[in-house]
């Protein structure tokens, strides 16, 4: 059991993450292609991404086990501030903060693993660019196709937390978390591999959404690195990733323009009413629309691509994919 205590200061001091941190979707995600579980979701997934990964991941595999410890560095925090500043906190990492965090990786490892992770150890500066090199390469192979995507699904969470949010504030925001967190004022609970607990001490906690995390949260190992909790985003809980986001940006732009002539006016103004999320029933005050009508465009667009949907308590929220909303951007929605 993973326990996080919070005080009056933490709770006033509990924020969600702007955007997916593509460390962590890449960490996360090498645990993805190793497991074969979920099927359904990362079947299709898998079988693209090991067709693209030319290169070499050895080292990635030895500091990544299947399961247990891997090492705080490869997800600082900077992360969330996008995929080249994070990759700048690696770089600078001090090399004996990066020996410590080995030597608990070597810890909890088989004897298989021990002598490889000592050599590593002995010279882990030296070996920092192969690291950063082979991220690199199983980022564009794994997760980069699949970005627009990802970020349509953590953009879908925020937005059902931010109700959650402004409807009863943080106590509101920490009970409507995804089932494997449990909100026991002043603690958050969560099922975890071994049983600790996380003193907050007026730092307040991130709430950071990932799609490639399933089944438990995350949290770094150091407590005194700046508090964040990653957990499963649950728009992903039925939606497998799709790639796509590699196409040609002149096709990308082509198939902006087809999808614009075929929305057509009430489905631009219903894709306008989302907003920044919305729910059925809102969606049709906001469009003018009669409920059904307004649940039926919703749907289409969703299958289109356009929309995202994702439970929210007794409702359904809708939010504007990142193609949806490069055609409301672009004007190519009939008006």
């Amino acid at each position: 059991m993973l326990r996080i205590h919070f005080t009056g200061v933490d709770l006033a001091r509990v924020r969600m993450a702007g955007r997916p941190d593509a460390l962590w979707e890449t960490i996360l995600s090498f645990h993805r292609l190793r497991d074969r579980r979920d099927a359904r979701l990362f079947g299709e997934w898998r079988t693209e991404t090991r067709s693209r990964l030319n290169g070499e991941t050895r080292t990635l595999g030895m500091l990544i086990p299947g399961r247990g410890y891997f090492p705080d560095f490869l997800t600082p925090v900077e992360g969330q501030y996008g995929w080249d500043v994070g990759l700048d906190a690696i770089r600078g990492i001090h090399p004996e903060r990066m020996r410590h965090e080995l030597a608990l990786l070597s810890a909890g490892t088989g004897a298989s693993v021990q002598p490889r992770l000592r050599e590593f150890m002995d010279a882990a500066p030296a070996h920092l660019p192969r690291v950063l090199a082979e991220l690199r390469a199983y980022h564009r192979a794994a997760v980069e196709p699949y970005w627009t995507h990802i970020q349509a699904q953590i953009e879908a969470e925020r937005a059902a937390r931010g109700r959650a949010l402004l409807d009863g504030g943080a106590d509101e925001l920490l009970a409507s978390l995804p089932p494997m967190l449990r909100w026991r004022a002043p603690v958050l609970e969560c099922d975890y591999p071994v049983d600790r607990d996380v003193r907050l001490r007026g730092r307040g906690l991130l709430l950071q959404p990932s799609f490639f995390c399933r089944r438990t949260a995350v949290t770094l190992h150091d407590p005194e690195l700046p508090p964040v909790l990653v957990y499963p985003a649950a728009a992903h809980l039925a939606s497998a990733p799709a790639g796509g986001d590699t196409a040609r940006p002149a096709v990308e732009e082509q198939r902006v323009r087809t999808l614009g002539k075929l929305v057509g006016h009430t489905r631009s103004v219903v894709l306008r009413a989302i907003g920044d999320g919305a729910t059925t029933s809102e969606l049709a005050r906001r469009a003018g629309v009669s409920l059904a009508s307004a649940s039926q465009h919703a749907c289409v667009m969703r299958e289109a691509g356009l929309v995202t949907t994702l439970r929210h308590g007794n409702a359904v929220l809708h939010t504007v994919t990142p193609l949806g909303a490069a055609l409301l951007k672009g004007g190519a929605v009939a008006s």
